[in-house]
């Protein structure tokens, strides 16, 4: 089993920043990729990010490409997403979720392929 726990969401205006963080616990070892999520009242949960971990391999959403960057910390086993030029429909409450098992990285994009989740950190951007 692995335990994610997400912080660092929060309130902020259009245009500022923020980061967010993932710490991963348990059987950490096998992960395969690690991505960020996120998910608006009556939405599906999209894709944001993702990483795969052997590689350090990043993947973006169009959406959030050139203003957001996902990163890793290998010794904490922690991801994280810092979010520049926020926009208001950056809205959302954002999920970390760690995959196990090779694929490829199409799936990484696939929030069902992603066997854990985060509670979820909500980011408010107003305009």
């Amino acid at each position: 089993q692995v335990q994610l726990v997400e912080s660092g969401g929060g309130l902020v205006q259009a245009g500022d920043s923020l980061r967010l963080s993932c710490a991963a616990s348990g059987r950490t070892s096998s992960i395969y990729a690690m991505g960020w999520f996120r998910q608006a009242p009556g939405k599906e949960r999209e894709f944001v990010a993702a990483m795969r971990w052997s590689t350090i391999n990043t993947y973006y959403a169009d959406s959030v490409k050139g203003r957001f960057t996902i990163s890793r910390d290998n010794a904490l086993n922690t991801v994280y997403l810092q979010m520049n030029s926020l926009k208001p429909e950056d809205t959302a409450v954002y999920y970390c979720g760690a995959k196990y098992g090779l694929s490829i990285s199409y799936y990484y994009r696939i929030a069902s392929s992603y066997n854990y989740w985060g509670q979820g950190t909500q980011v408010t951007v107003s305009s």
